[in-house]
């Protein structure tokens, strides 16, 4: 039982299929039983609705108690370092630390640390976001019940996206055929391991999942930022009503959020009958409740007969 979660590279098949049927389970009502009570704390360290409200929701419905922190508020403002931050709660009482982070890989010493508690990374940088990948995995997977053969294709800023990175990861492992769009200029080496770039137009009629990515300004650097234009993006590389028309009957637009409306895809197509989005949101409880209830294994607070009767 993994005593942390902060890659998809973690993941095989098996796991990537036990979290979830885990998932599903919890979505259909199961619940699990403490042994004693658990302890949460979620570190962010950039701005979240989706991700922060999702893992709290998660960690209340599994029964543990949720402690505030808040960044500015806390001793990191007076040059505490974040292991040492770590050290504290675990020693105060914390079990699992959900951590979202603006640098890439900012996991890799608290793993050297040899921590007590367990970590589950919420984003890092332009690295990992492996609850995301399994909440759309779970997407999918209700929608086409397979991922062998599935065509896949991520449009948008994929240089700066970490969903892109572990999306892509995963689905090579599910064995689904990826494939990447929008600005040739932000289609990183790589990725060119995990899919082939593909214009907009040829792109779009032929997948089974369009997955929009939201251009991220806060990465972007002075020069690109001063010369995006919101109104020649979308209508370029946009999803437009017409091309929404070019989709298969069975294909389905996802999207991380937060939605850029107008820009990535048009505001009429964000709830329209092709769309998962608002589903994915749904969907992201129950994947960090799978995630939290195997952690919680690993911390001894629940049974592993526990998460063997729900997979």
């Amino acid at each position: 039982m993994e005593h942390d979660l902060v890659s998809v590279q973690q993941l095989t098949a098996q796991d990537i299929t036990a979290y979830l049927r885990l998932a599903q389970a919890f979505k259909r009502g199961a619940q699990i039983q403490l042994l004693q009570p658990a302890f949460a704390m979620n570190l962010f360290f950039e701005n979240s609705t989706r991700t922060h409200t999702s893992f709290e929701m998660a960690e209340r419905r599994l029964g543990m108690q949720v402690l505030n922190f808040d960044p500015q508020a806390s001793s990191l403002s007076k040059g505490e370092s974040l292991l040492d931050t770590l050290k504290t709660i675990q020693a105060i009482g914390v079990n699992i630390a959900i951590i979202r982070h603006p640098q890439t890989n900012y996991y890799q010493p608290l793993l050297e640390a040899n921590l007590k508690l367990s970590l589950a990374n919420a984003g890092d940088g332009q690295g990992q976001h492996p609850s995301q990948s399994l909440l759309d995995m779970l997407t999918i997977y209700e929608e086409f019940q397979h991922f062998a053969g599935l065509k896949v294709g991520i449009v948008g800023d994929l240089a700066h996206s970490r969903v892109a990175r572990s999306n892509a990861q995963l689905l090579q492992t599910l064995g689904a055929e990826v494939y990447f769009g929008g600005p040739k200029t932000w289609f990183p080496e790589d990725l060119q391991a995990l899919g082939s770039y593909c214009e907009l137009e040829q792109l779009i009629p032929q997948v089974d999942i369009l997955m929009l990515l939201r251009v991220q300004h806060e990465r972007l650097k002075a020069q690109s930022e001063e010369e995006f234009s919101s109104k020649q993006y979308y209508q370029h590389l946009g999803l437009t009503p017409e091309r929404y028309q070019l989709l298969q009957s069975q294909a389905i637009i996802m999207h991380p959020a937060p939605v850029n409306r107008d820009v990535e895809i048009a505001s009429e197509l964000v709830e329209a009958p092709k769309s998962r989005i608002f589903t994915q949101m749904e969907n992201g409880v129950y994947a960090r409740m799978a995630i939290l209830t195997h952690l919680l294994v690993s911390q001894g607070l629940v049974t592993p007969q526990q998460l063997e009767e729900l997979s």
